[in-house]
């Protein structure tokens, strides 16, 4: 498929798509959203793709939302008070991105440099952060005089902790590449000539397994993240245990293991 504001390459099983604005340092659009989802779900509809790794082109990761296109026409249209699905709260097309990323094949993100605004919360729900040490981050949103979205308000503090969290959206300064990594922002911390290959080696050691358990066990961590009611977390995995037991992908591993060979999960 032909994309304007992204590109995709193939490494094997592994999907790279690159926010491609460079001259705005990648900055968000509606209309780069809507081709990340189609390509996104493309992705999770190819058997032979295992995860994906999301990164950006030039110098920037994505400076947060352009002004022109979101926030300028926000404020000038007949429905400045609105949260509409075209915006960056709701992503685009009324797709729910953080259940769509928490439910999509493995995700990685490769940050190469500035991370602000939705250029941060769009990731939060990836399984990897990894990032260069020429990678900046900013919150940024009290600095346009509006809120934080995308669920970001929680998961800053499942990343950050209540401290470190408050302290970096309320003052919305920003920070290194190497102090996202040391607060827990980012997962990985590298030098930029090694990013791509990093994210990339990270999707891959989870592109070695199973689809369905993968994203089986996405679920749980996002179900069971904040359940108190340790029950209900049991039930929850013997559930989904029930459906693993009869499944073929199990029944690979086993035979894999009893032949002492490498199971094969995908084409």
């Amino acid at each position: 498929m032909s994309y304007e504001q992204i590109t995709t390459e193939r490494r094997g099983e592994i999907l790279i798509i690159t926010m491609n604005r460079p001259e705005r340092l990648n900055a968000w659009t509606p209309q780069m959203s809507r081709e990340q989802v189609e390509a996104i779900t493309e992705a999770n509809n190819d058997r032979s793709i295992g995860a994906i790794v999301l990164t950006g082109a030039g110098r920037g990761f994505c400076a947060g939302a352009d002004t022109e296109a979101v926030f300028q026409n926000r404020i000038s249209s007949d429905e400045a008070g609105t949260a509409s699905a075209d915006e960056p709260g709701a992503m685009t097309g009324g797709v729910d991105w953080v259940q769509f990323l928490r439910g999509s094949k493995p995700i990685v993100a490769a940050v190469n440099g500035p991370a602000v605004g939705i250029g941060i919360t769009m990731i939060l729900p990836c399984d990897q952060i990894v990032a260069s040490t020429n990678a900046k981050f900013g919150s940024g949103f009290i600095k346009m005089g509006l809120v934080p979205e995308l669920a970001s308000s929680r998961l800053y503090v499942q990343r950050l902790g209540w401290g470190r969290a408050s302290d970096f959206v309320l003052s919305g300064r920003i920070i290194s590449g190497s102090e996202g990594g040391q607060i827990g922002l980012a997962d990985r911390v590298v030098e930029p000539d090694q990013l791509l290959d990093t994210a990339v080696e990270v999707a891959r050691s989870y592109a070695a397994n199973p689809d369905l358990q993968l994203r089986m066990i996405k679920q749980l961590l996002t179900e069971n993240s904040l359940e108190a009611d340790l029950s209900l977390v049991q039930r929850r995995e013997i559930s989904m245990l029930e459906r693993c037991y009869v499944s073929a992908e199990h029944k690979e591993a086993v035979t894999a293991f009893r032949e002492k060979r490498p199971p094969v999960f995908r084409p």
